[in-house]
């Protein structure tokens, strides 16, 4: 069982390209002589962490780029990722969200996501966020012009993003998708929290359509 995912305060860094996709935010592994990793302190602890969007956080020679958003002191410590839309499209790999995950980012906020990087968020208790794009810039807006950087809080208790300003704005999940995050259970641990359902379902469904169900005895 993960740990519930109720309410944090934090950093959104703002990265709004459109289309980011997955082999992007997990190309595998750093330049080959780089030598940042210990720079990024608890960020750069596992490899995971290090490599997230090693082909933009780090030049030829391994050295961090100083523009690329995640490389500036003020959001080193970012919580939320302010995206593009169509974010995590291209391949399935499940790494590109191990490894935001690893980096300490908990919420993605985007007008779009990659159908599959979407689900992968819920199965390892990142929360996708899917807001209209003037919403997204204009929350991009508040977080560069935070001076040091300007603090967000998501509060998926009451389905709200708190901007530095004060606005809450409405944040919306599928039902089930909420649940599991609120109460920190993965596919199998939902599955097996309606176990009386299912129950209830086989008990009834083996007397109609007995042929369907093996004997008892052969079980």
């Amino acid at each position: 069982m993960a740990e519930p995912f109720l309410a944090f305060r934090g950093a959104a860094a703002p990265l709004l390209r459109a289309n980011i996709d997955t082999d992007t935010i997990s190309p595998g592994s750093r330049p080959a002589n780089s030598t940042t990793k210990s720079s990024f302190g608890e960020r750069g602890s596992t490899t995971l962490a290090a490599d997230l969007f090693a082909n933009w956080r780090y030049d030829a020679e391994g050295n961090e780029d100083p523009n690329f958003v995640l490389n500036r002191a003020e959001f080193r410590n970012a919580k939320i990722l302010l995206a593009g839309r169509n974010f995590g499209c291209g391949s399935s790999r499940e790494s590109a969200v191990w490894m935001l995950k690893e980096w300490g980012l908990r919420c993605i906020v985007a007008p779009s996501f990659g159908e599959i990087f979407y689900g992968s968020c819920f199965k390892n208790g990142i929360l996708p966020v899917q807001l209209d794009e003037a919403t997204v810039e204009r929350l991009a807006a508040e977080a560069e012009a935070g001076e040091p950087a300007a603090l967000f809080e998501v509060d998926l208790e009451h389905d709200t993003i708190r901007t530095p300003s004060g606005e809450r704005v409405h944040i919306e999940l599928p039902k089930l998708r909420r649940d599991a995050l609120l109460r920190g259970l993965d596919d199998i641990e939902q599955t097996l929290a309606r176990d009386a359902e299912i129950a209830r379902f086989e008990a009834s469904a083996s007397a109609a359509y007995p042929w369907l169900y093996a004997p008892e005895s052969t079980r």
